[in-house]
């Protein structure tokens, strides 16, 4: 009975087995789950080993106060045949039994657990992607080392804390990078958490090799110098920090005298470098992204255009989409969410069981998200969307193809021809960065494989709130949509001439705190001819 439900069980798990854990959160869960499993295999070993133990000690204490009265007269002690016959007996078989008692290997049943959940565990792939995601977090929410180090993030339940091992590794995995920026900030954190008198196995001169180098790396040597002074006072035969020591000093004296002349532009610009390390760094990395300060802004909360005048323009309604029988009775809440482009939301759109709904159908199926490269027009991984989604047709379920003829109902478009509904869960910090729904001009071949045109429209239900983060930002107009459960966002992608809006570049936000799901349907332009005739002008 062991063995088969250990073999349905691997069968099981086997079938529902992930990689790219860090791309979803709602697939990370499954990982708290699988600790738990091997820490209750773990306390079982313990208690075994502990039961052997006192056994063990039992044996021990008897045969101590045995010993002890039997060599006080050992001839006599002796002289009792029972007690020569045991003694006999002891050292012949007892003794044996013992040493069985002592070999005996309890670890079997944890090791094996072990092995099996193995397989299932993240690998290298994970960890460096859940240290991007927290580089990423640190970058776009504009927070300090100290502080997520200290777990003070907005809307945190479940505090924690980082250790110097936990910063001395999201520094190495940025060093591996090449990214000296993000190594100096956490190998400065590790740094400072030692010298407050946290232990750990990472030693001082360990954390400042990485550190001077870094910052020698971002220029700056005078503190490159200093740290590598200190590492000296700590370990004088380091062989690398003397080498260096005597590197920085000529090169710090061949800059002396280069700039002695311009000693006050020189104070102008470090006063600067602060600021500008982490551009410089962009520029190392080389950035594809231009409006990347105004996407992360807008991820904060920042640079909003909507002016008072703009907002007296944005009402709520009742609408029922030019009396369709679905929503005469019924009709639905609609509030404008932005003028150009036109953004609306609907509230109370998707209820919680069909939310459930939906979790459960694509959560089996959750896989990375792709792009299409749009040179190739392969589906291909991206670091710049970290998420794990499904498809869901309508014939699955009912629920699907209510929700399908809900969208058909609110927008007056045709769903025939519209995308299976996509479903995303966000991983760590995970995020879509700007990019268009629409194919440009440069993409003909787009989506040429369906057959149904262009993607006229988006509509996106968020299906969760989310404590901070994960916004849907629009960069070019200064726009920001925040997540709201049971919600749902709609825009054009394209003019009714058929041209793309280009102001509808969009983003998702990397989530700070919580676990975002949405899921979209993306409508195309076959099957609108009479639902949204075309326009004659261009831009309308």
């Amino acid at each position: 009975m062991a063995l088969s439900w250990f073999l349905l069980s691997f069968l099981f798990r086997s079938l529902y087995a992930h990689n790219d854990f860090f791309t979803s959160i709602g697939q990370m869960t499954d990982l708290l789950y699988t600790e738990k499993d091997l820490v209750t295999s773990l306390k079982e070993y313990i208690r075994q080993e502990e039961n052997r133990l006192e056994q063990v000690k039992e044996w021990a204490d008897k045969l101590d106060s045995l010993t002890n009265t039997a060599t006080q007269d050992p001839e006599g002690f002796l002289g009792h045949p029972v007690n020569a016959f045991k003694l006999m007996k002891r050292l012949n078989s007892e003794w044996a039994d013992l040493e069985s008692l002592v070999l005996k290997d309890t670890t079997d049943g944890f090791i094996s657990n072990l092995t099996v959940q193995r397989q299932f565990f993240p690998t290298d792939e994970d960890q460096t992607g859940a240290a991007k995601a927290l580089l990423r977090l640190q970058d776009t929410y504009q927070l300090s080392a100290n502080t997520i180090s200290n777990g003070d993030l907005p809307g945190v339940v479940h505090k924690s804390r980082m250790t110097v091992a936990d910063c001395y590794e999201l520094g190495k995995i940025a060093y591996s990078e090449a990214d000296y920026y993000h190594t100096e900030l956490w190998m400065a954190q590790a740094l400072t958490q030692l010298d407050e008198g946290e232990e750990s196995t990472i030693d001082k001169v360990t954390v400042m090799d990485y550190l001077s180098y870094a910052i020698y790396q971002q220029g700056e040597l005078e503190r490159a110098l200093e740290l590598t002074k200190r590492m000296l006072k700590l370990d004088p035969n380091h062989h690398r920090a003397n080498g260096n020591l005597k590197y920085f000093e000529f090169q710090l004296e061949k800059q002396r005298k280069a700039k002695a002349e311009k000693k006050e532009v020189e104070d102008k610009k470090r006063e600067q470098k602060v600021l500008d390390k982490r551009d410089a760094q962009r520029k190392r990395s080389k950035d594809p992204l231009p409006e990347r300060k105004k996407y992360e802004m807008l991820c904060r909360g920042e640079g909003v255009k909507l002016t008072p005048r703009r907002q007296s323009r944005l009402f709520c309604r009742y609408y029922d989409n030019n009396r369709n029988p679905q929503l005469l009775l019924a009709p639905v809440k609609q509030e404008d969410e932005w003028d150009r482009p036109r953004i609306v939301r609907y509230h109370d759109i998707i209820s919680d069981s069909e939310i459930e709904t939906v979790k459960e159908m694509a959560k089996p199926r959750l896989r990375r998200a792709t792009i299409s490269n749009p040179i190739t027009g392969v589906l291909e991984t991206a670091p710049y969307r970290i998420s794990k989604s499904a498809w869901l047709s309508g014939y699955e379920h009912s629920t699907i193809e209510r929700i399908n003829q809900r969208v058909e109902d609110v927008t007056g478009l045709e769903m025939d021809t519209a995308e299976e509904l996509q479903v995303a869960n966000y991983g760590v910090g995970g995020q879509y960065e700007p990019h268009f729904d629409f194919g440009r001009k440069d993409e003909p071949d787009a989506f040429k494989e369906l057959g149904t045109g262009n993607r006229i429209a988006t509509w996106l239900f968020y299906m969760s709130d989310v404590a901070a983060g994960g916004a849907t930002v629009f960069p070019d107009v200064g726009a920001a949509v925040w997540p709201k459960k049971g919600t749902a966002v709609f825009w054009y992608n394209l003019f009714a001439s058929g041209e793309g809006d280009y102001s509808t570049r969009h983003a998702a936000c990397p989530v700070l705190v919580g676990n975002k799901w949405v899921s979209n349907k993306w409508i195309h332009e076959r099957g609108q001819e009479f639902r949204r005739p075309c326009a004659v002008s261009e831009m309308e």
